[in-house]
């Protein structure tokens, strides 16, 4: 009895070591049947791509993904195509890719590439790459004092910011904003100004017609920094600069160079008096002083600028203070650069860029033409340590945007 039971025990046992044998071989050996490894030769053939509305057979995230690396492994080395000629499929699609990416970049204006070199030369000095340090070089946005926000102009129907710089065709575009801001009703028509060559120039320049970030507090209170970032960061942003000596220049001849009255009795008799050697008591008009043949010199003017006691007693008049310190490019990432050199292609650009080209032409009126090559002559009679003092004064402005040292004037 024990031993029948004994066989009946072990009988049972190697029926199951037999069971898990056929199961371990069937997994091992039987499983490859299940899933059989296909020829690529019999792989099914993919249906024919669309045409395209543009009449294209191959859309273009077709084609990348027959560029892939699968792709390339089933068209490439399928049994029994010679090698080489696989090589020289890879090398057909080599020269596919640079011509795609040739097209490209070809396919991008001239205007683009030189936005591009233009704000990635701002994000390059303003990281300390070109000049190491300059007054408010890595302080915040909100670090700046509404008072030095005025140079933002906002339209917020087209969601647009323009920082103006004086003396680089400021008027114009001030022009502009009026009329895509609708702020100025004609008096001929009652109606908003249309046309930016309608809006009378000398009226461009009332700060109330402008609603810029230094009002936001008047405006919004508390929330004028929260407002101010949010604008920041949908609204497409500008402005327009110059080569940094010839604005200099330019605004000389405009405030200096014939009858002022407000710049006679604010900046042109205070020159006069500490520079000036001038006897006596000044004339009481801008006027009678042309008369008289007594009025500021460049190199007073240069003198006034250089001086530490004309910022002590109160921050540079916009017509001279720095662009860096006007529209401060190290805290405000510019959309577009234009420049006065490039006035009427920069603005045709933009206008295009803000999508209101259809409903305005920028202003052809007269530009100023003070000139580039006018540099030499005009600094001829500074001394050459003035020179470059005054360099080193705007030498922000000079990396900021670009310009190049100007060596005529810096050496002797």
């Amino acid at each position: 009895m024990g031993i029948w039971r004994g066989l009946r025990v072990g009988f049972i046992l190697g029926s199951v070591f037999m069971i898990l044998l056929i199961i371990v071989y069937w997994d091992d050996i039987g499983g490859f049947n299940r899933y059989p490894q296909q020829d690529p030769k019999h792989q099914p053939q993919s249906e024919p791509c669309p045409k395209t509305t543009t009449g294209s057979l191959i859309s273009h995230s077709t084609s990348r993904a027959q560029n892939s690396p699968t792709a390339i492994y089933t068209t490439k080395f399928i049994p029994g195509e010679p090698r080489v000629a696989a090589e020289e499929q890879k090398q057909e699609e080599e020269e596919d890719d640079q011509e795609q990416r040739a097209d490209y970049e070809k396919g991008k204006s001239l205007d683009d590439r030189d936005q591009e070199a233009r704000k990635q030369r701002i994000l390059d000095v303003c990281s300390g790459q070109h000049l190491e340090e300059f007054p408010g070089r890595t302080r915040g946005f909100e670090q700046i004092p509404n008072r030095e926000l005025d140079h933002l102009i906002v339209d917020d129907t087209h969601q647009v910011i323009y920082c103006y710089v004086p003396k680089v065709a400021c008027t114009n575009w001030k022009r502009v904003m009026v009329v895509l801001s609708q702020s100025l009703i004609s008096p001929s028509s009652g109606k908003p100004y249309t046309d930016p060559e309608a809006v009378p120039p000398d009226v461009v320049h009332n700060s109330t017609l402008h609603l810029t970030f230094a009002k936001f507090w008047r405006h919004y209170g508390s929330l004028s920094r929260h407002l101010m970032a949010l604008k920041l960061q949908h609204y497409t942003k500008f402005l327009f600069v110059r080569d940094p000596f010839v604005r200099l220049i330019s605004a000389f001849r405009n405030k200096f160079g014939r009858p002022n009255e407000d710049f006679y009795k604010q900046f042109g008799s205070v020159m006069l008096r500490r520079y000036g050697n001038v006897s006596g008591s000044l004339p009481e008009t801008a006027a009678e002083a042309f008369a008289a043949g007594v009025k500021p010199t460049f190199q007073q003017f240069i003198t006034y600028l250089l001086d530490p006691e004309t910022e002590r007693e109160s921050i540079f008049n916009e017509h001279w203070r720095q662009v860096y310190r006007l529209c401060h490019p190290c805290q405000i990432k510019y959309d577009f650069i234009g420049r006065l050199e490039t006035l009427e292609t920069d603005a045709d650009h933009l206008l295009k860029l803000l999508e209101v080209d259809h409903l305005l032409r920028f202003p052809s009126g007269a530009r100023n033409r003070t000139a580039a090559s006018w540099e030499r002559d005009w600094f001829a009679q500074i001394p050459l340590s003035m020179r470059r003092e005054l360099y080193k004064l705007y030498e922000p402005d000079f990396e900021l945007f670009g310009y190049p040292k100007p060596d005529s004037v810096l050496h002797e």
